[in-house]
């Protein structure tokens, strides 16, 4: 390719670097869909595959259905909860036989595998704890009203709806360090006012309001092996030798080489380094809920799960390179180099750091959910639920940074005309899923559960990332219901989920497409991406009068 020709693709170019230090922030939402259907919420509901809509649990009838809150004997009783939850990914990298990044074929993540996985503790108002824990553990605390002979009970309980939390950091070299070395994401519901009603025996009805903290917090190292960047760096060893050392050519051209030995492209190698916090401290939601049990053998229930335009506010800092640093000041020091950039809108120089505030939003999705309940005999329980997500409410999230962001400008080209801000389409789809609970009364003090959640991903394999790592999954749970006395109740739940993907390479352009001018994050070009996840998690409740 000739000098002057390379001059002129060059923005195109710097303008993918734009969006390379951007995008593994904005795909990292997706990984919300991961904890966020009902996992770890309660142990009953747990141990029933999460089919509790005709017959809510407990205090937690403020999450699942409201209307259960009506259903609970008077008097006031309280409700602790732990849930402890083990998260593990694990994803292989093989090179397509025929991998060509612009002259470069071996990529040092070939036949690579990521390790295992750390997790931390968010604490609201504190921030992410520092330490890096085997196991993720959280404590609910739930509180229930009822006057005697009055219709309305009145709750509030503590939860967390999801939580995802992985730590890469043990192992430097971990390959799936380039989508999330640090990756934490939680919702925290620390107060929800709700009330239940009976309107009669067998019609109840309830509302509740959920209000929430959520938190985000990313951080990841990147690269781009895209092969137009390839066609650069084998360029400039041809034009520039091994050592990059500038020449009077190149200095009256487009500065190729005026980057020295730190300016040598290579698209394998680290180009930035990229961390977030994101925080939205109160983010009320509307539950609403009926149950209806004409009989003691027959229950409906219906509940809704409203969503939210959720505004976060936090901080952000990106890190270059040197590669990159220089390749784009060698640009500047030459004759024509700044010409190209000055046509371009391109900025003169990177920074080494670049830091500031940003406020993005982010739907909740909507959520609806249908259950039945029948006892065919008298110690012989079986639930289903069927529930349906809005994950197509995710279409697009929406950024605004506190400055001109120094990538952004390089993405002019790309139609990035203000860069304060950018506004990131989604490819999320919405999803039916299922649950199925099974309950056998053993004695009237001792009740055995199992349950049984074939749950379909609302991320398709072509927009399946290592971020948001979440294929269809198979949840199976046992637990066990213990009456001590009248008033005292034990619940206990343990639960396994898996599941695992294949992505083919070139089949997903937020993960391994080679393009010539793809724009958009694709780390792992060219390579076959193998992928599991694996969440183990026990949960234990203890409910009595105070």
């Amino acid at each position: 390719m000739h000098v002057s020709q390379w001059g002129l693709r060059l923005p195109w170019r710097i303008g993918s670097l734009a969006l390379v230090c951007l995008l593994s922030l904005f795909l990292t939402p997706q990984a919300h869909a991961i904890m966020g259907d009902n996992i770890g919420v309660d142990p009953a509901a747990m141990a029933m595959g999460n089919a509790v809509t005709a017959d809510p649990p407990g205090i937690n009838s403020i999450h699942f259905n409201p209307a259960g809150l009506a259903r609970l004997p008077t008097g006031k009783f309280k409700t602790d909860t732990l849930v402890i939850a083990g998260i593990q990914t694990e994803e292989h990298y093989r090179s397509a036989p025929d991998m060509d990044i612009g002259g470069f074929t071996n990529d040092p993540l070939n036949e690579t595998a990521s390790g295992r996985v750390k997790h931390h503790l968010y604490i609201p108002g504190f921030g992410m704890l520092p330490w890096k824990l085997p196991v993720l553990a959280a404590g609910n605390l739930g509180f229930s009203f009822n006057k005697e002979g009055s219709p309305f009970t009145f709750g509030t309980t503590t939860y967390a709806p999801f939580i995802m939390s992985l730590d890469r950091t043990e192992d430097p070299d971990d390959p799936s360090r380039f989508m999330g070395k640090v990756v934490h994401m939680q919702r925290l519901v620390y107060l929800s006012p709700a009330v239940g009603y009976k309107y009669s025996d067998t019609l109840r009805f309830g509302v509740a309001v959920p209000i929430a903290h959520q938190a985000i917090v990313i951080e990841t190292d990147m690269r781009m092996p895209n092969k137009l960047l390839g066609i650069t760096g084998s360029l400039q060893k041809g034009f520039c030798g091994e050592e990059g050392k500038p020449n009077v050519i190149d200095t009256f051209t487009v500065g190729l080489c005026g980057g020295g030995k730190d300016g040598m492209l290579d698209p394998f190698k680290k180009v930035a380094n990229m961390s977030m916090e994101l925080t939205t401290p109160f983010d009320p939601t509307l539950n609403l809920g009926v149950l209806w049990e004409p009989t003691k053998s027959f229950g409906v229930g219906l509940s809704y799960q409203g969503g939210s335009n959720t505004v976060y506010h936090g901080r952000y800092s990106f890190k270059a390179e040197p590669m990159i640093r220089a390749f784009v000041q060698g640009l500047n020091s030459s004759l024509l180099g700044p010409m190209i950039g000055g046509i371009a809108g391109l900025p003169q120089h990177i920074p080494a750091i670049q830091s500031g505030n940003v406020v993005a939003t982010i739907p909740f999705p909507d959520k609806w959910q249908l259950g039945f309940k029948v006892r065919p005999t008298d110690k012989l329980q079986l639930n289903m639920d069927v529930s349906y997500t809005d994950w197509a409410k995710w279409d697009a999230f929406q950024f605004k940074f506190d400055q001109d962001i120094y990538m952004l400008q390089m993405a002019r080209m790309f139609g990035v005309a203000d860069s304060t801000q950018v506004t990131m389409n989604q490819g999320l789809k919405n999803v039916f899923s299922f649950g199925y609970g099974v309950q056998y009364d053993v004695t009237p003090k001792l009740s055995l559960r199992f349950g049984y959640e074939p749950r379909k991903s609302s991320i398709p394999l072509n927009q399946i990332t290592v971020l948001a790592p979440l294929p269809d999954t198979v949840v199976k749970s046992i637990g066990a219901r213990i009456k001590l006395e009248k008033d005292t109740e034990i619940n206990l739940a343990f639960s396994y989920m898996t599941g695992s993907y294949n992505v083919p390479a070139r089949s997903n352009c937020n993960l391994n497409c080679d393009h010539f001018f793809n724009i958009v994050y694709n780390p792992y070009a060219a390579m076959d991406v193998d992928g599991a996840i694996t969440i183990r998690y026990f949960g234990a409740s203890l409910t009595h009068r105070f």
